[in-house]
């Protein structure tokens, strides 16, 4: 593997881990954030799910800029923004203020949420596009490990308002980054023919595509099952079962290893097996053990330590899904990819807003309302597997011969 893939994937797996940077470090501070700003916990949430709609939502916009005028500048328009956003969230003083400057920032991450996957289309296709988006993934992944210890450090030792100063330090570094370590990878010619009316086709065809369609989808209850764990764990474990900051910054970093780890293992595997075999068992293998885990805590059985076992397993076979969905998704859209990549990452975070909405009318403090709708998600994405795999072309994920 050469030094400039490398190079490459580390670049997009920071520009891309932005956004959640913004979500896992500020996790702990969740409860905090409450009693400082006399909130509750709907209104606490909602400056999670502000967030995760705002990245979502901005990215149909942001991706057929990136086919228009390449993909550095609106690049760096977004980094911009999501420091406006992170120093004013840092200043809020209530908690309607940092709703609304959350919302702002999550604008300027969804610039680095959908490109660097437009990127690696621009780049490569099939098993080694699934390669540099496993390695992508890897950098990305670092956030959930790295990002909560680095956060209940931070809140423990100068208040949860120091996060956002922290990570508005760390959009700078990547806007840094942007500039010295990555090169323009759309054409002035590939420009040329790309314009919001384009980019409105475009958007009118993949809405029409049940190929693509089937596979984000499949892609984005995966990830719905995990943003429905982040708005609740935090409240679950540090109130529920009385962990400190601390600790659950190091139970909720415990699932990204099983996620990272296994991710990093979809390029051998596709090159074994075929992208379209490794999403079919990846999915089964999810939705298998994410409804055992439900049967086990609706039987009665209320133990961190299950729970914790199972959900490693699960999110190690989601992190099968998400790169390889990807690519799968992407490999027949090169010259709309992002516009491709903007509805992708949009319908993701739309799915995720919506499970994460339907989980917090049913949250009670107790562990169980959130199992059951991780495992809704599951089936869900076992079920659209089941459906579209079937219709993908086997010269897609076929490995060679």
């Amino acid at each position: 593997m050469s030094p400039k893939f490398l190079r490459i994937a580390v670049v997009l797996g920071l520009l891309s881990a932005i956004g959640p940077f913004a979500i896992d470090m500020y996790l702990p501070a969740l409860p905090s954030i409450g009693e400082d700003l006399h909130a509750g916990t709907a209104a606490v949430q909602m400056s999670l799910l502000i967030f995760f709609l705002s990245m979502g939502f901005g990215q149909i916009v942001v991706g057929p800029i990136s086919d228009m005028v390449g993909r550095k500048l609106p690049l760096y328009a977004g980094l911009a923004l999501f420091m406006v956003g992170g120093v004013g969230s840092a200043m809020a003083p209530t908690i309607e203020w940092l709703i609304a400057f959350r919302f702002l920032q999550g604008l300027g991450a969804s610039a680095g949420m959908a490109i660097p996957r437009a990127i690696v289309r621009d780049l490569h296709t099939g098993n080694e596009a699934a390669k540099l988006m496993s390695l992508l993934m890897l950098v990305f992944s670092v956030s959930p490990i790295l990002a909560p210890l680095t956060g209940s450090q931070i809140i423990e030792s100068f208040g949860w308002r120091a996060v956002f100063w922290t990570v508005t330090g760390a959009a700078a570094l990547a806007t840094i980054l942007l500039a010295t370590s990555l090169k323009e990878t759309r054409s002035v010619e590939e420009r040329a023919s790309s314009s919001f009316g384009t980019a409105l086709a475009g958007y009118r065809y993949l809405m029409g595509d049940r190929n693509f369609l089937g596979l984000v989808a499949i892609a984005g209850f995966g990830i719905a099952s995990f943003f429905v764990y982040l708005s609740s764990s935090s409240f679950i474990l540090i109130d529920h079962y009385g962990l400190s900051p601390s600790v659950y910054s190091v139970f909720f970093s415990i699932n990204a290893v099983a996620f990272i780890g296994m991710s990093q293992l979809t390029g051998l595997l596709a090159d074994r097996f075929g992208l379209k075999r490794v999403v079919w068992v990846a999915v089964t293998g999810y939705a298998t053990v994410m409804v055992a885990l439900f049967a086990i805590m609706a039987s009665g059985v209320d133990r961190l330590d299950v729970m914790a076992a199972l959900l490693f397993v699960g999110y190690g076979f989601l992190g099968l899904v998400i790169p390889t969905t990807s690519v799968l998704a992407m490999e027949e859209h090169g010259e709309i990819a992002g516009t491709a990549s903007a509805l992708m990452g949009t319908l993701h975070f739309a799915i995720g807003a919506l499970a994460m909405g339907v989980a917090g009318i049913f949250f009670d403090g107790t562990p169980l309302p959130m199992v059951a709708g991780i495992t809704l998600c599951a089936v869900i994405s076992f079920t659209l597997a089941k459906v579209t795999l079937g219709r993908v072309r086997e010269a897609i994920e076929a490995p060679a011969e």
